[in-house]
């Protein structure tokens, strides 16, 4: 009874390793299945598995073929009681958390027999499988069968699988990143562009000239800038004060905008200033300083400011009225030596009797087969320039015919040049206006009216200041509106009656290229050809018509193109056919008044040539040397010829300097009668 007692409870005692050993039976069994497709898939990322029917054969036999997958392997391991125990396990029934620590080299399909192998601890093969997993990432310089050895000497397939995919991972989210750093790199740019175009405004703003020094660099004078607002803010304060009786503040303020007015002087830029500006900026900063904190009312301050703003607005208008009477009045005044050289001809013309000899080759001056000029200028040497400048570029200067009209002031002097002073082989004409007998008031409306008494109060009439009548109309007080020279182009058919086409010249063009061509253009039955001079908005009919008048809007287009004059082809023979001279006597009859349009000889020729303009190329004719100092260079090197229309001649000393150069060329210097009369470059 008691040996069935102690059997009884020596099974009870073993009970509990049984269930343990059992417990860690099916644990292996378990993972085993669990993970026989994931050490497959493993395997073959690694490179071990050749097709897909070692996919499906357990982790353990992959080393072995069909008739070795039961081959037993002798474990040792310890129970949960700490006891050395061993055990047999079939090769098929391995757990992935085995490795083998010396698996089968070469083919496993090759090996036979049973083989009893060691199995090492997993996390060891672990650590190593990882250590070759990292060297195979960082070393790309080993050899394939190098690889194959090393992954066969110790894997661990879940391990490496991990491992695979945090890889994968770590490439893809570097891909991601420098996707996203390059998208930003391109905004980046991209609102870098964006920005530098909205900072590229060729519009300086507040500032009304770009030509002037001190706009050279927007940051060379923040000195002087602050220096001129202290000045401001002095002044408007020095008032305030004055108006409450604090005579010593205004005294203060007065003089420290004396002392800051002669410390800037004549400085454009911080650098032209006194050394000592920086030290007047600083003592007007207190003195202003203590003026606000005595006077400073909001109110107060904003309205005197806005009275000092529209006086100084009153200053420069009246500035700009004296500016532009002085403009006309320096562009219109004959300069002593220009005064000095008809006088000398003219002198020498009688004293030497040319008045007596004839002009030669009147054949030539009425074939219609040769290239015709017309030129209307009281001004000898700007119509020497013409002249000159025409020939040197002609190709046939033989063929090459001037038909040059003066005013009976000048008439000898003009004859007496181009006797001295011919054109090779080309022919000159000199003639004198009031020759023409048939050019008379009661033919001519704008004689007519030139010779009326509202004309001659309007030009004569002794004004208390001439800056009186404004700005705007001191233009048309020019005495050349009262010459018929300027008028005389209307009645070019019947100057010349025998001619077929003439280019019209004005006195202040240079030619810079053969214009025989000109005489080649089909104007397609148009009478004019010139170059339109419309840009956008500017220079259409609208500048120089009265579209308020009714006559003028019922008749014309207010965006039509207007066009120069100056350069002009004109078809002789259609004008007669078209009889325009009536057309504009028409219109001059109708602005008698001058409601139509002021004093000039454009806006009736826009009108008497309205729709009968042909537009020539713009390279034919550049127009602005007489005014405007920021044209192309490279358009007026190209140009056939180049205008200088406007106030800056270039024979005065108004003339833009970069221009002059384009006219003086053609000018003989050397010539005797110009050498007496002090003329130079």
């Amino acid at each position: 009874m008691e040996a069935a007692s102690r059997n009884l409870l020596s099974f009870i005692s073993m009970l509990p390793t049984c269930f343990i050993l059992v417990i860690f039976s099916f644990t292996i069994v378990d993972a085993e299945i669990s993970n026989s497709k994931t050490i497959g898939r493993g395997l073959k990322a690694y490179g071990q598995l050749p097709d897909r029917k070692e996919l499906a054969t357990p982790s353990s036999a992959l080393f072995f073929d069909d008739n070795e997958k039961d081959i037993d392997i002798i474990a040792t391991y310890s129970d949960a009681s700490g006891t050395i125990r061993t055990s047999r396990v079939k090769m098929k029934d391995l757990s992935a958390s085995w490795v083998l620590e010396n698996p089968i080299s070469g083919d496993p399909g090759k090996q036979k027999g049973s083989q009893v192998f060691k199995l090492k601890d997993s996390y060891q093969a672990s650590r190593r499988s990882e250590e070759n997993v990292e060297h195979f990432i960082d070393d790309h310089h080993w050899q394939e069968d190098e690889i194959q050895n090393r992954r066969k000497a110790s894997w661990s397939p879940v391990k490496f699988k991990r491992q695979m995919l945090r890889q994968k991972r770590w490439d893809l989210r570097t891909a991601d990143l420098i996707l996203q750093n390059k998208e930003g790199d391109k905004q980046m740019e991209a609102t870098s562009a964006i920005e530098d175009l909205k900072n590229m405004d060729p519009v300086v703003n507040g500032k009304y000239s770009i030509w002037r020094r001190d706009f050279e660099n927007p940051n060379s004078d923040s000195t002087l800038k602050l220096m001129r607002d202290q000045i401001i803010m002095a002044k408007a304060y020095a008032n305030i004060a004055k108006s409450r009786n604090q005579i010593d503040l205004y005294s203060s303020l007065l003089r420290h905008v004396g002392d800051s007015l002669r410390v800037i002087g004549d400085a454009n830029s911080d650098s032209e200033l006194h050394p000592s500006s920086l030290d007047q900026a600083k003592a007007m900063g207190h003195a202003l300083s203590f003026a606000k904190d005595r006077l400073y009312d909001c109110h107060i301050v904003a309205r005197k400011l806005r009275a000092m703003l529209q006086s100084a607005e009153d200053n420069v208008n009246s500035l700009k009225k004296r500016s532009a009477f002085l403009i006309q009045l320096a562009a219109k005044t004959v300069p002593k030596p220009l005064h000095c050289l008809p006088l000398q001809l003219a002198a020498d013309y009688y004293f030497h009797g040319y008045q007596r000899k004839k002009d030669l080759n009147i054949e030539k001056l009425e074939d219609p087969s040769l290239y015709h000029y017309a030129i209307f200028s009281d001004n000898i040497l700007a119509t020497s320039v013409v002249v000159n400048s025409t020939v040197l570029h002609a190709n046939e200067p033989e063929k090459h015919i001037f038909h040059i009209v003066t005013d009976k002031l000048n008439f000898a002097a003009m004859r007496m040049w181009f006797i001295l002073n011919a054109p090779e082989k080309a022919t000159v004409q000199v003639e004198n206006i009031d020759d023409f007998k048939w050019l008379n008031s009661s033919y001519c409306s704008v004689l007519r009216q030139l010779e009326s008494a509202r004309v001659k109060e309007y030009y004569f009439k002794n004004h208390p200041s001439s800056l009186s009548v404004g700005s705007d109309n001191l233009k048309y007080r020019n005495p050349k509106y009262l010459s018929m020279l300027n008028h005389l182009r209307f009645y070019l058919p019947e100057v010349y009656p025998k001619l077929h086409k003439i280019l019209f010249l004005d006195d202040d063009i240079v030619v810079q290229k053969d214009l025989t061509p000109l005489w080649d253009v089909d104007l397609n039955g148009m009478v004019n050809g010139a170059v339109e001079t419309c840009k956008g908005s500017f220079h259409r009919f609208d500048k120089y018509l009265n579209f308020s008048n009714p006559k003028i809007s019922e008749n014309f287009d207010s965006n039509a193109c207007g066009w120069a004059f100056g350069m002009n082809i004109f078809d002789l023979k259609e004008w007669r056919n078209r009889n325009i001279t009536q057309i504009y006597h028409y219109w001059q009859d109708r602005n008698e008044d001058r409601t139509l349009w002021k004093l000039g000889t454009l806006p009736p020729g826009l009108i008497t040539f309205y729709n009968l303009t042909y537009p020539l190329d713009r390279k034919w004719h550049v127009l602005g040397l007489g005014y405007d100092p920021a044209l192309n260079q490279t358009e007026i090197e190209n140009a056939a010829v180049v205008h200088y229309n406007g106030n800056y001649k270039p024979w005065l000393d108004l003339a833009v300097a970069k221009y002059k150069s384009y006219w003086s060329k053609y000018v003989r210097f050397d010539n005797y009668y110009l050498k007496l009369c002090n003329l130079s470059e």
